[in-house]
């Protein structure tokens, strides 16, 4: 009788249509992402603006010191440590998040590395009253490691919490995250706000605020169902963590999802970082997440950042309220990052990141056209300017969207922590090989760069069309599976043991 009132109930579900978050999963997102991925773009952010200031601070410390001038080419490396440290910390942080998350949990994991925030928000707001630019390499290394981490848990968790339903606008949430923190710290680093130079270590500092806010509201919400399902095989809070989460007569499914998972995997531990590398069957899954976060880095959106000034400048924009419309190209991403969150379970993940990366090699081949002809005519600027908004609206509703929601999607509870790491050390690798090299394109190709990028984008575009399946509303085994094929071909047309192979599933 029990069983048949369970399947009444999951019949009930499929016939009732919920397709909307409950307010405590809603809240859970907002309070995972304002001290998780939030902290990642308001960092990257917040230090464009105080960077003639630092550089002063770096000046006026040394003579202090060392009774000279500090040579200009010591300077600016001294500038680039204290910049890409937090790329460093990031990489660094990207090898924790996975064992960390299996360890001691998602959540857990999620609030413990707050303390480094806090202790880097400190370095870097002491740095000026000690006199010392050390602290601000420390702060902004420690402030790093902390974006690494959250950058790898917050996404596993927040697909982890979502109904399958809505699991592409929930794990959304990390990317709007992302680009909300990129919008504000522009809004903060404005000369009115923290902008000027006797407030810049409070601007350093404040990233402090988000980490106390998620200090004071993540604890109040439940742990991973899947984490304590599947990996702590604690039933019963695994099921009040998805009364919670879901609507009160919305969850068997999800249930039924989860008793079909761990009796797959139910002989299987969380895979190290070696043994998803060695294993065959997610081997076509873990070449997928490379090559999206790869090309997610290396898709222009760093050349469209970089140009934005100078086509301002050239739309006969003052000097003075550049800044103002720079606010722009971040309300830009974080719109389209919401219309992503808005279309995905529509479209589906497959037709979204398509479309961006087509639109964005129509774009890169328009700037590269208006770029060159800038100016021979006077409304060329204009054009100029409004293909630079449209390939960041492109690139929020593809790439800058979809990647990282992919990412948690093709692996199962097992694998998922060490794939994270993965995509995530990918992701902060390219993001530091493209600080160093991009200069150097730009000086040496000018406009014509964007054709290196308009190659990228139309590369991935058939990769994806030929490789990645359909997502959407999906459960994760049956997503694991439809690669299996793929990942034991080579193998079945060179005569290896087809029942050695089947039996790894």
């Amino acid at each position: 009788m029990e069983r048949e009132g369970l399947q009444k109930r999951r019949e009930a579900e499929a016939h009732s249509g919920h397709t909307h978050p409950s307010v405590t999963l809603f809240l859970a997102v907002f309070s995972t992402g304002i001290g998780g991925t939030f902290q990642y773009g308001y960092n990257i952010s917040i230090i464009n603006a105080p960077t003639m200031y630092v550089q002063k601070f770096i000046n006026e410390t040394w003579e202090v010191r060392y009774s000279s001038d500090l040579d200009r080419d010591l300077l600016r490396l001294l500038w680039s440590i204290i910049v890409s440290s937090f790329t460093l910390g990031g990489f660094l942080g990207a090898w924790l998040g996975g064992p960390l998350a299996v360890r001691f949990g998602r959540k857990r994991t999620l609030l413990f590395i707050n303390v480094i925030v806090l202790a880097g928000s400190a370095l870097m707001g002491a740095s000026n009253p000690a006199g010392t630019f050390e602290l601000l390499i420390v702060g902004r290394l420690l402030v790093g490691l902390h974006s690494g981490v959250t950058l790898c848990v917050q996404p596993m968790y927040l697909g982890e919490i979502a109904p399958k339903a809505l699991r592409g606008t929930i794990s959304l949430g990390s990317s709007i995250a992302i680009t909300a923190g990129i919008l504000i710290g522009q809004v903060m680093g404005q000369r009115e706000l923290l902008g000027g130079e006797e407030y810049w270590p409070i601007l350093l500092s404040t990233s402090c605020i988000p980490a106390i806010l998620q200090l004071l509201l993540l604890p109040w919400f439940p742990e991973s169902p899947r984490y304590l399902f599947i990996d702590r095989k604690d039933e019963i809070k695994a099921l009040q963590a998805l009364r919670r989460f879901h609507n009160a007569d919305s969850y068997w499914s999800e249930l039924e999802d989860l008793e079909r998972e761990r009796a797959e995997t139910q002989l299987q531990q969380s895979k190290q970082l070696c043994e998803l590398l060695t294993d065959r069957s997610t081997r076509w899954q873990l070449v997928t997440i490379v090559i999206l976060n790869v090309a997610q880095q290396c898709s222009g959106i760093n050349a469209i950042y970089f140009y934005a000034t100078y086509v301002f400048n050239e739309a006969g924009i003052a000097e003075a309220y550049i800044p103002y419309v720079t606010l722009g190209t971040g309300a830009s991403e974080c719109l389209s990052a919401l219309c992503c969150g808005l279309l995905i379970e529509r479209l589906g993940r497959r037709v979204l990141i398509l479309s961006g990366y087509s639109l964005m090699a129509l774009w890169c081949a328009a700037m590269t056209i208006t770029l060159t002809y800038q100016a021979s005519y006077s409304w060329v600027p204009y054009m100029t300017m409004t293909c630079l908004f449209a390939f960041i609206l492109s690139f929020g509703l593809g790439p800058g969207g979809v990647t990282n929601t992919v990412t948690g999607e093709l692996f199962t509870q097992s694998s998922r922590p060490a794939a994270y790491m993965i995509s995530s050390s990918t992701n902060w690798i390219c993001f530091f090989f493209i600080s160093l090299v991009f200069p150097l394109i730009v000086e040496g190709l000018k406009h014509f760069c964007f054709l290196i990028f308009l190659a990228e984008c139309l590369l991935v575009t058939l990769f994806i069309y030929i490789i990645l399946p359909e997502t959407k509303n999906r459960s994760f085994l049956d997503i694991e599976k439809e690669f299996q094929a793929r990942n034991f071909k080579a193998g079945m047309a060179g005569g290896v043991n087809r029942d050695v192979e089947m039996s790894r599933f």
